[in-house]
This record gives structure tokens, C-alpha cells and sequence, in this order.
């Protein structure tokens, strides 16, 4: 069969909805200065779906730096990568601010976290090694075992007993081949808001020979003391022996960062492919997060909104009965049960009569017969926003239980 046929009859899981979906429930347009309320197709809305969460996107001190860089330097420099010509000591300056935040020796700049993700577990495993990952990892993580010659076993999502089965085979599997084990977590995951069980899995160091891996991107910035992560939130941060945290969420911009020992590091940036042939991370986005992570380390004030927020949001959501799982993060999910159908009905019911937007997750990324519409706080709501949202959701999930978003035909977003 032709591909392009293939293509246009298969359209794939999620594109199967693209034909209602498009512009409003998937890849739709908000505009308008990034906070808690924005423009969608023209009208106000209170925003829960941006990952800025200690509000640095629109800071003064933060957009004065990035204009002020993207003028001094434009969007270009440094041209090619770091390895060739894309080397500056400001790149170098904000990995060792990077790594001595997050309590490591050494860190690695990444231009994406995506594509830093894939490229750390393509780089770090051979086919004589192991990995051992959670079941409910994120799509890179997933996608870099795709590439990784490893042998995987996965364990049921943080399940310590099953991790522990699952390191035992591992174990065997490495005795005969003399390769070794790399360990796959989240600290935060970020859809159902729960934290990896980072000190039960480093307590298992005392059993098992593995390195660990922890991807932070929700963590970083928002947990631990000092914002270091969700590693320094258990107290383990030591024990995990490779740190990925990115700047698309606390940080408000884009790039990534690993962070571990000195020579592993030196190992990474000869041998991440990822990053040996693609453009070096330009110089205002260095700058910009360099500026950021300043802020981020001297304004705990930030942290502490957001989890004022975070704590009245789902603690008002679950005291009129809606169930936002067992999330122990600020990622605050509000799950329902009902069809693909009803999901969209009562999110365009939240859009369209409550001014309220936030990503609403349906069949198949969650099991037949879920809905699960995710609220992210952020140090920018209000306790008034907070309020307003809970009696919302209180609304919807009532005219959900009555039957009044039940209709066989999806929403189309073409007529709305």
C-alpha cells in the first residue's frame, strides 16, 4: 500500500479525532500575554493549562533580560555545534550554576528536554545493559528505550515490590552478558501529579547494583526546600546518579540540563548525539536562563504561592467530593468517568458558559471510560481564581452524574 494511503485511512489514535478536534480541543490558540487569563477565539478565560509555574514568563526582570540579550546578540549566536563552534563561557557559566543548585558535580546543557531525554538513554546503555523503567514513564523516555540496544523490563508504576522483581531479572540478565542497570523514574509525573518513589527505589541501592535516572521536568524549580527538585524533597538527592531537569516549566523557556558526576558529563558531551550534531543553544536562551534560575534561588516567595495555590485548589476540589487521584505534586488532575463524547461536552461546557480552559486527556492515552482534565496551578492565580474553578468543576461533574452531557455524536469543533 502506498504510505500517504496508509497515512490518510489510519490517522493514528489521537488523530482519529482531528477532524472534530482541531483548533479548539487539540492544538487550539491561546493568546494574549501568558498568565492565568487569556484570549481563546476572541474571549477571556481563566487559564489552567500552562506550565508556568512560578510565574517567570512574564516577569519584568525576566522579559527586560531576554530583550535585552536577543538585542545584544541576536537569535544566531553561537552558530553551530558546541563541539564545533557553538562553544561560550556562558554556556559554561550556567551549567555550573545548574549543577550546584541541584547538589551535583558537573551538569550538561541540553538545547530540548525531549530530545535530551531520548539522547541521555541512547548514550548511556549498550546492548550488554539493562534498563528498568516505569510503567507510566513519559513519551520520551519511552521513545528513548525505542532507540537504546538495552535489554527492558518494566515494573508496574510505583510499585516498589514490583521494581524489586524486576531488578532481580535484571540482575541475572547482566550476569551473563557483564553489562549493568539503569533504573527509569519521574520525580514528578506530570499527568497524575504523583512523585516517584525516589527514596524506597535509592533505598534499594542497598540490594541491587544500578545507576539511577530521574527526569525532573516537573520537579525541578517547584519541590525540595529550595526548589533543587524532588530528589532534595526526599532527601536522596545524592543517590540519583543522573539529574534531567528542563526549562520549559519553572523556568518559563525552553532547553534542558543533565546532571551528574564530572567524567560521566565529559562522557555525555562527546557522546550525545543529540546534541554533537545540532546547533548549540542560542545565546539569549542562555542568557535568559541564567537570569531565570537567579530568580528562581532568591525569591522562594514564588515557590510558596504556588503551593498555597496548588494546596486551596485540591484541597477544595476534593472537599465537594471530585477525586484528583493520589497526586502529591502541584499537577492537580480532576478525574471523571464518561465517554470521549461526554469529555468533550464538558469541556466545551467549562469553555464556552464558565470562561475556564484547561487540557481535558481522554481514551486512548487513559483507560475506556475515564476523563481526566488537568489543572495545573501556578504562582500567578488567585485564591478567588481557585475559588471560582471549584464551584466550575463542582457544576460540571454534577451535570455530568445526570446525564446531561450524554450524547452518542462528538462535539465538532468546526461548529462551535
Amino acid at each position: 500500500m502506498d504510505i500517504f494511503e496508509r497515512v490518510k485511512k489510519q490517522k493514528g489514535n489521537i488523530g482519529q479525532y482531528a477532524k472534530q478536534a482541531h483548533g479548539y480541543f487539540a492544538f487550539p490558540k491561546l493568546e494574549g500575554e501568558i498568565g492565568p487569563r487569556m484570549k481563546f477565539r476572541g474571549r477571556e478565560v481563566l487559564n489552567w493549562s500552562l506550565n508556568n509555574y512560578i510565574g517567570l514568563a512574564n516577569d519584568p526582570e525576566v522579559k527586560k533580560a531576554d530583550a535585552e540579550y536577543a538585542a545584544q546578540w541576536g537569535l544566531a549566536y553561537p552558530m553551530g555545534a558546541r563541539m564545533m563552534s557553538g562553544q561560550t563561557s556562558r554556556h559554561e557559566y550556567l551549567e555550573s550554576q545548574l549543577a550546584d543548585f541541584v547538589g551535583k558535580p558537573d551538569a550538561f546543557l541540553l538545547n530540548f528536554g525531549y530530545q535530551g531525554m531520548i539522547s541521555i538513554i541512547d548514550a548511556m546503555t549498550s546492548r550488554f545493559d539493562c534498563i528498568v523503567y516505569d510503567a507510566e514513564s513519559h513519551a520520551c523516555i519511552m521513545d528513548g528505550l525505542r532507540l537504546s540496544p538495552a535489554k527492558r523490563f518494566v515494573y508496574v508504576h510505583n510499585d516498589i515490590p514490583s521494581l524489586r522483581k524486576q531488578l532481580e531479572r535484571a540482575t541475572k540478565w547482566v550476569e551473563t552478558t557483564g553489562g549493568g542497570i539503569l533504573v527509569i523514574t519521574e520525580g514528578v509525573f506530570g499527568m497524575a501529579g504523583d512523585l516517584g518513589k525516589l527514596d524506597e527505589i535509592t533505598a534499594l541501592k542497598e540490594e541491587f547494583d544500578f545507576r539511577l535516572l530521574v527526569d525532573d521536568a516537573h520537579g525541578f524549580g517547584t519541590m525540595g526546600p529550595t526548589g533543587a527538585g524532588t530528589g532534595e524533597h526526599f532527601g536522596v538527592q545524592a543517590k540519583i546518579d543522573l539529574y534531567f531537569g528542563t526549562f520549559a516549566k519553572a523556568m518559563a523557556g525552553f532547553g534542558a540540563f543533565v546532571a551528574t558526576e564530572e567524567d560521566i558529563c565529559m562522557y555525555l558531551r562527546y557522546n550525545m548525539r543529540s546534541q554533537t550534531f545540532a546547533k548549540s543553544l542560542t545565546m539569549p536562551m542562555v542568557e535568559g536562563a541564567i537570569k531565570r534560575l537567579e530568580l528562581l534561588r532568591t525569591q522562594p516567595e514564588r515557590r510558596e504561592k504556588l503551593w498555597q495555590i496548588a494546596h486551596a485548589l485540591q484541597t477544595g476540589l476534593k472537599e465537594d467530593g471530585l477525586n484528583i487521584g493520589k497526586t502529591n505534586s502541584m499537577v492537580t488532575p480532576v478525574y471523571l468517568s464518561g465517554s470521549v463524547a461526554e469529555g468533550m461536552q464538558v469541556t466545551t461546557d467549562l469553555r464556552e458558559n464558565y470562561n475556564l480552559f484547561c487540557s481535558i486527556v481522554v481514551y486512548p492515552v487513559i483507560p475506556k471510560g475515564q476523563l481526566l482534565l488537568r489543572l495545573i496551578p501556578t504562582a500567578t492565580h488567585t485564591l478567588e481564581d481557585v475559588k471560582y474553578t471549584i464551584k466550575a468543576f463542582k457544576n460540571v461533574a454534577e451535570k455530568l452524574a445526570k446525564g446531561e452531557y450524554n450524547k452518542e455524536t462528538l462535539v465538532d469543533a468546526n461548529n462551535l
